[in-house]
Order: structure tokens, then C-alpha cells, then sequence
């Protein structure tokens, strides 16, 4: 059998089974016209776009190197070998081929670096999803009066939101599409966080968060989905791990407005005692700006057609795919190069018969009914598939590395800033100024009190005006004929006192803040209402410092993974940055001061973003179209499951122990590190 590409059409067997795009040439196939020179087949690289390639020799010539414009034609033709040899390629398989061929010649250009910009704007949503909480905690919980439950379940449900926003919206891609789910997805992110920036009540802020992390959930398995069906084979690892770098960009954004904005407390406004708007409301909605960008930007861009041809829509997808290589062609400035694509053939799938169902169904919440019911129905089956014969192995091997990874990572960076706070607060309490059995009498305090305790003191006819107390504690003193006016209270709190004949006036000092105390002919008038900010600023700076750093040192390691991801490969990767991010992790028992901490922080994040490209990559790369963002989607959710136990159990060992969360982290990464190693290499694959 001849060659195809000689014929310049894909020749393929009998059968009902396809369908077709494109009319003339009498042929019942794939159409294509190589009839560019091989030497012209994407003929401006992305690093010498511009560069008149005629004058020009190649370097390798002399060297006995090929051309790469000759390997690429060297693995067309090995590819079209293998369709002519026999009936073992599958219609899928032979579908996925020819999109490869096509994908080549559209090129890598112009239209991809747009996609790349809008989809890594989504991504750094999600990336700054994950720092708000964190950030904005210390001025909300006072602001909100929120107790440390309050805060541990923030935070949780948070997660908890983005794990089902994961596997709803992967789930829905592969049926629905992924531009239109990106596009809902990010629009329900971004009217929730609207409204919770405005949010007075913990209820409703939780409430709207929740609402929100659903949404923003959704973006990480649909962009890595959506964006590698715009790639071909030789480009793909090296371009989705620079498409991660936009989720540590986002980790930058927030420690650089929330470093900005949170500290700024004259940021603000507010409408009587009622409704408060202070500065880390504004980061709030300065934090959403990478979503609402990327929103906008969807609006311009198409939907895939990788995933068009799945579903049978060979019209819109040849529209598209012209629609890139025109754009690529005539950024390059060859505006002359013609799509020469006239037919594509695609296997029917089971969606054509699923819309002419619904078309012919009643009314129409009927057909909404109908329509919701079967497409839950097609979600949970496309999971179903994912423990199937084939599947099974790729599905359990990720699971386990996603799971090892997300549990190390998320654990230990909760971990860093909590040690940091635990040493600031220990260097604290050592420098506390204990008095014991002071007497004052007729003295007004018109100072601030700050990190003392008093023991058995006595305070006759004292006054305390317009003044703050921070971490100060009473233990069995007596207080008789003084004057509390105008308190700020941070941390402060009476025991066992005695208090007689004493006026407190506008203060929060609550009755929570009186412990075991004997109250006696004591008035409590014009109490400050709902909770407050301190209008100095604290070492929460540093916190915004090590989330800054910690999210620029990863900049290096996306750097080397990005170029080495084709070289090296995905699998040795992956299994080689665990293993050396599980070496990191013993460090962490010489670190004794705050910049010891920092410095590992910065360390293992720069090794450990080398496994996380190269996990995304192999999730991409190992599943089919019309599966892959259900898996992604199924392995992002455990991914923040993972996250979430990760970040409830390494905290609670502050204070107590460093090796529990160390070997806890270690054993993840070995364990993840080694099942990487038995992954397939997916360097040379096509895309399902």
C-alpha cells in the first residue's frame, strides 16, 4: 500500500463508525495536502520568529545531525507506515495521529502564547485561592470575631470547596467542554468572592468562600486539559510546566498585595457600627483581578478541538484548527501559507445521539431534567473508566503520587510559618515583665501595657484611658475605685481577681476576659460592639515575607523543568525531585531560628515544583481526550484532600515535636518518589 502522504490523503477501511468533515476530492477520508517543503514545515521557530531561514545554514549540517524539520517529517512518515500496515489502529487511535499531523502544521505561535496568557491567568487564580484565607485570617478573625474553630473550619471548607469544585467541573469538561466550564467556573469564583469581600457576618463570608472555591476549583484540571490539546507532541512537557509557573506567580501576587494592602488600615471605610470595610476586604477584591482577566479572555478564545472532533463537531473543529494556523502563519509573517486540510474523520460517539434525545423530549424543564439526569449519569460512568482494564494502573499510580505529594507539600508549608510564629511568640514570652504584689494608688495610665503579667497586685482609685493592652494578664489582683475608658484589648485577661467599685466605659474587656474573678458594685457601660483591627502593625509582615519568598524560590526549579522536561523525561522527574525534596525534609532538624526555616522553606519549594510539572505533564499525557479532565479532575480533588489532612495534622505538632512532621513527610515522598519511577515514559506519546 502506497504511502499516504504520497497521495496526500489518509486512506481508511469501511464503515459506518465515522463521520466527516468537508466536501470535493471524492475522497471518504482525512484530506491533507503536504505540499509544503519539508524544509519549511514550521519554519520560524518560536526563537528565531522574524529570521529569513534561506540565508541561513544550518548548524548541524556538517556535524551529521538531522534536521529537526526532518525528524518531524521522519516520524509522520512512521506514523502513516504504521496506518497503512494493518487494521491495528483504532479509530481513536488513527483520530489522534492525524490531529498530531495537523497540530505540526499549525505550528507553535502566536495563537498558543495568547491561550498560554489566559489560561495561566486562570491558574494564578487558584494559586491566589490558596493564600487569601491565610492572609487575610489575621485581620478577619478580629474583625469578624471569629474563635480558633471558626478559623480551622475556614480554612477547611475552603479546601473542601476547591476538592468538589475539582472533580465537578473535570467531570463536566469532558462532556460539556472545556471553554465553557473554564468560563462558568470562573465566573461563579468571581461573583462569590465579590460578595464576600462585603460579607459582615462569619456565616455568610464562610458561606461565599465556600461558593467560590468551588469555582476556582475547577481551573488546574481544566487549563492543563485545555491548553495540551493546543500542542504537539515535541512541545508539550516543555510548555504546561511553563504554564505551572503562572500558579507560583499567584503565590507571589498575594504575599505582594497582601504585604501592600492588609497592614494599610486607613484602606477602608465604613457606614455607621454596622457595616465595615477595612483594608483586607480590598485584598479580597484585588486578589480575584487574575480570574476576572482571565473571564475576559476566555470570552475571545475557542473552545478545543481535540475535544470537538470527540463529540463529533468536525465543522467547528476544522474552523478552529484553521483559525490556528492561520494565526500562527501570519504572526510568523507567511500569510501565504494555505490550511490545506479539506477532510477529518472523527469516531461517532454516544453525545449526538445524547442532543437528538433531548431535542425530541417535552417541555422544556423536561428537557433540562432529561439533559441533567443523563449528563450526571455520563460523568460518573466516564469515572467508572477510569478503573478499567486499561486505566487502572495509570489511575492508582497517580492517585498515590498526587496523594504523597499534596500531603508533604501542603503540610510542611502550613508547617514553615507556624514554626516562625512559634519562635517569634517563644522569643516573646521571654522578654514578659513580671511585677509582683505592686501597689498603685491615684495614678492615671495613659500609657499602652504590653507583654507583662501582675501578680497580687493592688489598684486603688486607678485610672486606665484611651489606651491598649496587649498580651497582659491580672492574676489575683484587686482592683477597687478605677476607671477602665476608651480599652483596646489584644490577648488580655483578668484571673481570679478581685474587682470593687469599678467603672468600665466603652472598652472590650467582656466577660469572657474576666476568669474566676468576684465582681462587686461594678458597671459596664457603652461596651465596644462586634470585634476590632490593631491599628499597629504586627510581625504578621514576616508571614507575608516567607510566603513571598517561598513562592519566588520556586521560580529556579520551574525554570530547569521546563527545559529539561523533554530531555531528562517526565518519570525521572518526578521521581528523582521527591526523592531529593524527601533528603530536603531532614534539614528541617537543624533548623533552630527563624532564617534556618525560611532558608529550607525556600529550598524544598525549589526542588519539590520540578515533581509537581512533572505530574501535571503525565496526568495530561496519560489519559484519553475524553477522559482526561475527569482524571485530572479526580486527582486534583484527592490532591486537596491530601492537602487538607496534610495542613490539619503537621500543625498540631508545633511546639512539640519537628520529627513527626518530618519523617511523615519523608515516608510521602519516598513512597510517591518510588511509585513515580514505575510510571510509563509519555516523552514520545500522542495525545488519546
Amino acid at each position: 500500500m502506497a504511502d499516504p502522504y504520497q497521495n496526500n490523503v489518509y486512506h481508511q477501511g469501511g464503515g459506518d463508525s465515522y463521520g466527516s468533515y468537508g466536501e470535493g476530492g471524492g475522497h471518504d477520508g482525512y484530506g491533507y495536502q503536504a505540499d509544503y517543503p519539508t524544509q519549511e514545515e514550521d519554519a520560524a521557530s518560536d526563537a528565531t520568529e522574524g529570521h529569513d531561514e534561506e540565508d541561513q545554514m544550518y548548524e548541524g549540517e556538517y556535524q551529521g545531525i538531522p534536521h529537526p524539520d526532518e525528524v518531524k517529517a521522519a516520524q509522520r512518515a512512521a506514523r502513516a507506515k504504521t496506518r497503512a500496515a494493518g487494521s491495528a489502529v483504532s479509530e481513536l487511535e488513527e483520530l489522534s495521529e492525524q490531529y498530531e499531523d495537523i497540530m505540526e502544521d499549525c505550528g507553535h505561535g502566536k495563537f498558543q502564547w495568547t491561550l498560554f496568557v489566559v489560561l495561566g491567568l486562570a491558574l494564578m487564580g487558584d494559586g491566589v485561592e490558596c493564600f487569601v484565607v491565610a492572609f487575610v485570617l489575621p485581620s478577619a478573625e478580629k474583625d469578624l470575631c471569629l474563635s480558633n474553630a471558626d478559623k480551622g473550619m475556614l480554612g477547611l471548607t475552603v479546601f473542601l470547596s476547591m476538592m468538589v469544585g475539582a472533580f465537578l467541573w473535570g467531570g463536566l469538561a469532558d462532556k460539556v467542554g472545556r471553554r465553557r466550564c473554564l468560563i462558568v467556573a470562573l465566573a461563579i469564583n468571581c461573583v462569590f468572592v465579590f460578595l464576600s469581600a462585603f460579607a459582615q457576618g462569619y456565616g455568610f463570608f464562610l458561606f461565599f468562600r465556600v461558593l467560590s472555591g468551588v469555582g476556582i476549583g475547577g481551573t488546574v484540571p481544566i487549563v492543563y486539559s485545555y491548553f495540551s490539546e493546543f500542542l504537539q507532541m515535541d512541545k508539550r512537557g516543555e510548555h504546561l510546566s511553563w504554564l505551572c509557573m503562572f500558579w507560583m506567580i499567584g503565590g507571589i501576587y498575594a504575599s505582594f498585595t497582601a504585604w501592600g494592602i492588609i497592614p494599610r488600615y486607613g484602606w477602608g471605610f465604613s457606614m455607621g457600627t454596622e457595616f465595615q470595610f477595612h483594608s483586607w476586604r480590598v485584598f479580597v477584591l484585588v486578589a480575584a483581578l487574575p480570574a476576572i482577566s482571565s473571564l475576559v479572555g476566555l470570552t475571545f478564545m475557542p473552545e478545543s478541538p481535540r475535544f470537538l472532533l470527540e463529540t463529533a463537531k468536525h465543522d467547528e473543529a476544522w474552523m478552529i484548527l484553521k483559525q490556528v494556523h492561520d494565526t500562527n502563519w501570519r504572526a510568523k509573517g507567511q500569510p501565504e501559507k494555505v490550511f490545506t486540510v479539506t477532510h477529518i474523520k472523527a469516531p461517532k460517539t454516544a453525545e449526538d445521539e445524547f442532543i437528538e434525545i433531548q431535542s425530541a423530549t417535552g417541555t422544556a424543564l423536561q428537557r433540562w431534567a432529561v439533559r441533567s439526569l443523563t449528563l450526571c449519569k455520563l460523568v460518573l460512568k466516564n469515572v467508572a473508566s477510569l478503573l478499567s482494564v486499561e486505566l487502572r494502573f495509570a489511575t492508582l499510580f497517580m492517585a498515590i503520587i498526587w496523594f504523597c505529594m499534596a500531603f508533604s507539600y501542603y503540610g510542611l508549608s502550613v508547617w514553615f510559618p507556624d514554626m516562625i510564629k512559634h519562635l517569634q511568640y517563644e522569643e516573646y514570652e521571654s522578654k514578659v515583665k513580671v511585677f509582683h504584689r505592686e501597689r498603685v494608688e491615684n495614678f492615671h495610665f495613659n500609657f499602652s501595657l504590653e507583654n507583662q503579667i501582675h501578680k497580687e497586685g493592688e489598684y486603688i482609685n486607678d485610672s486606665f484611658i484611651k489606651i491598649e493592652m496587649k498580651s497582659v494578664r491580672f492574676e489575683g489582683s484587686l482592683f477597687e475605685g478605677c476607671r477602665f475608658e476608651d480599652i483596646r484589648s489584644t490577648d488580655t485577661v483578668f484571673e481570679n481577681c478581685t474587682i470593687r467599685s469599678t467603672r468600665f466605659s466603652d472598652t472590650d474587656l467582656w466577660e469572657e476576659k474576666f476568669i474566676d474573678c468576684r465582681i462587686e458594685n461594678t458597671t459596664f457601660e457603652h461596651n465596644k460592639q462586634g470585634c476590632h483591627l490593631d491599628t499597629v502593625e504586627e510581625n504578621d509582615v514576616l508571614i507575608y515575607l516567607v510566603s513571598f519568598l517561598g513562592s519566588l524560590a520556586v521560580l529556579p526549579g520551574n525554570i530547569i523543568s521546563a527545559l529539561f522536561m523533554e530531555k531528562i523525561g517526565r518519570v525521572k522527574i518526578i521521581g528523582g525531585s521527591m526523592l531529593i525534596s524527601a533528603g530536603c525534609t531532614f534539614l528541617l532538624f537543624l533548623s533552630f531560628s527563624q532564617s534556618a526555616i525560611i532558608a529550607l522553606q525556600c529550598l524544598f519549594c525549589g526542588v519539590s515544583v520540578a515533581a509537581w510539572n512533572g505530574i501535571q505533564v503525565v496526568t495530561v499525557e496519560l489519559f484519553p481526550t475524553s477522559k482526561r479532565a475527569t482524571a485530572f479532575g479526580l486527582l486534583n480533588a484527592l490532591c486537596k484532600l491530601a492537602a487538607v489532612l496534610g495542613s490539619s495534622i503537621f500543625p498540631s505538632f508545633v511546639g512539640v515535636t519537628r520529627a513527626v512532621p518530618i519523617l511523615l513527610s519523608f515516608a510521602a515522598l519516598v513512597c510517591g518518589g518510588l511509585v513515580a519511577l514505575r510510571l510509563p515514559d509519555t516523552r514520545d506519546k500522542i495525545l488519546q
